[in-house]
């Protein structure tokens, strides 16, 4: 039998990655070392038109000085570039399209960034291909939108090109492996070059090029929340979801998104729950990033298990000292993993909370707005009902068994459900509602030219809001008019909830639809600071024993 194949090279990317490595050879010293005082040669010389480049840019963690390297290379030579980057943080990673070397961006969150990249897709500055959450872009790294060359952050590197990642390791392994096994070209830029590393956690045969960087890399202490900011009405929110979510469904695995409403809940386990005695009943693995409010929890013995997407700026001294809570090497740091963080709250937990900005009658929720594009990360993977899951456990089971749908959706089969609760205020600051008819979603999409609405949680996934006014248990609605009615009924004086029928909420509270403060017993009077277990950073640090070490910004005693 004659066979005919197509006639090809094979190892065309290999070949490249070599060519790449020949222009590259005059600014590499000893071993892979490239002053920094090369590093804009050397961009130029392993950087081709139209290449797909990764940023290293995490909550946390950036590599800031490649970076600003990235922005001084000649547009003549490096332009065009497809940027693949989880989290744009810095104003160079837009400048990197104002000056024409970068063309088309695919991201997850840009935070700070939010307004500008909505500016540049007005100005036609930015080609956008699409906003991921933190796992379906990592996915695509090892299928579409592999890194020719990525750009990444380490804490120390030893002259083989062994990286040290230590505290913040965040994105770097899903980078570097996408990146390197399709033949790419990794450069790290470090904190400082030692003899001997406490650990090992990238191989340097798995890094090209390594710079030490004139400063440290930046780190962003995002999950850093002072307690003297949160409010009372967080407080009574924080209240009802202990007692009207976590203790009524026994919630024990977790993931607490970022904000003052969570912070809020953290500090008054050791308190109102305490009072509840619910300690060894919920609250006792989380998937989370070192927040410091979860410290006086840490230190009542409520948490038995923590593993965290990254850092937090301060925290690594008390991390260290808890290593029976935290997943932390033989070295004494933690190791912290933002892709295995993101399939465990994906997977593994039994509740997402958090917060947002906007919710609509049908329970749809987004953080976007008509003029930024903010993306929202991670929320969307831990917010949702993951459909693979084959585990059970007693929350998720009987979130099923109350699904006012499950007979109709399910038939006979026996299965659970997510709780995916969503804190909001009715009104927000500058009195900005949060419960509207139609999301800022809709514009911004109009506006950006996008596909698809940006909505972070789609309603269909939703389990639970939670207002001032009370608790919205939508998957016990058995219709889309139940549901809307649901929401209306806790939305206050918003738009959405001058539309609600006082009879229709009666009766959802009859059902347990609806549960407002007083159906689920707590004391208004009580709900307010006076509950949380810290008032104050101050406070925190002595909870930690002293091992905290705040951010300066923090130190206001």
């Amino acid at each position: 039998m004659e066979l005919k194949g197509i006639t090809r090279e094979w190892d065309s990317l290999k070949k490249d990655a070599a060519a790449r490595a020949a222009s590259a050879a005059p600014y590499v010293k000893e071993g892979k070392i490239v002053d920094a005082k090369d590093a804009v040669a050397l961009l130029e010389a392993v950087i081709k038109p139209g290449d797909k480049v990764n940023i290293e840019g995490n909550n946390q963690k950036q590599a800031d000085f490649l970076a600003k390297t990235l922005c001084q290379v000649d547009p003549g030579k490096v332009h065009d570039l497809h940027m693949v980057q989880s989290v744009l943080t810095l104003p160079e990673h837009l400048d990197v399209f104002e000056k024409g070397i970068a063309k088309k961006l695919d991201m997850s969150f840009s935070g700070p960034q939010a307004g500008r990249i909505a500016e540049f897709l007005k100005e036609g500055k930015l080609e956008l291909g699409a906003i991921h959450t933190y796992l379906e872009l990592y996915g695509r790294y090892f299928v579409d939108l592999t890194p020719r060359v990525a750009l990444i952050a380490a804490t120390k590197a030893d002259r083989h090109g062994n990286l040290f990642t230590g505290f913040s390791t965040e994105d770097t392994p899903a980078i570097v492996e996408a990146t390197k096994f399709r033949q790419g070209i990794v450069i790290a830029q470090v904190n400082e070059i030692v003899d001997e590393l406490p650990r090992v956690d990238i191989p340097g045969d798995w890094v090209d090029y390594v710079i030490q960087s004139p400063k440290p890399f930046y780190i962003e202490p995002l999950f850093t929340r002072d307690p003297a900011l949160i409010t009372d009405a967080q407080v009574l929110k924080g209240m009802m979801a202990i007692k009207g979510i976590y203790g009524e469904y026994g919630i024990k695995s977790l993931n607490h998104g970022i904000g003052f409403d969570t912070a809020a809940i953290e500090l008054l386990l050791p308190t109102y729950g305490e009072e509840l005695g619910l300690k060894g009943k919920i609250c006792t693995n989380f998937i989370l990033n070192p927040h410091p409010s979860m410290i006086p929890a840490i230190e009542s013995g409520w948490v038995e298990s923590i593993h965290c997407f990254g850092g937090e700026l301060g925290m690594d001294e008390y991390v260290a000292a808890r290593s029976d809570i935290f997943f932390v090497g033989p070295d004494g740091s933690m190791r912290s993993n933002r892709a295995f963080s993101q399939t465990a709250g994906h997977y593994a937990i039994d509740m997402f909370i958090g917060g947002t900005l906007q919710i609509d009658p049908y329970g749809n929720s987004s953080t976007a707005t008509a003029n930024r594009v903010a993306g929202f990360g991670g929320a969307p993977n831990m917010g949702c009902d993951p459909k693979g899951r084959r585990h059970s456990s007693e929350a998720w089971l009987k979130c099923g068994e109350e699904y006012g749908v499950k007979e109709a959706m399910w038939g006979p089969v026996h299965r659970g459900k997510r709780l995916v609760v969503q804190l909001a205020e009715t009104f927000r600051e500058k009195l900005a509602p949060g419960f509207v008819e139609e999301l800022d979603a809709f514009a911004l999409a109009k506006n950006a030219n996008l596909p698809i609405e940006p909505v972070m949680i789609y309603g269909d996934d939703l389990t639970h809001i939670i207002t001032e006014e009370g608790i919205a248990y939508l998957h016990k609605c058995r219709n889309m008019e139940e549901r809307t009615a649901a929401i209306r009924g806790i939305a206050g004086f918003t738009e959405v909830g001058m539309k609600a029928d006082p009879k229709e909420t009666l009766r959802l509270r009859d059902l347990g639809v609806i549960k407002t403060a007083d159906d689920l017993g707590i004391d208004m009077s009580r709900a307010n600071r006076s509950m949380l277990a810290a008032k104050n950073v101050h406070d925190l640090v002595v909870w930690s024993k002293g091992l905290y070490n705040p951010p300066a910004k923090f130190r206001n005693w």
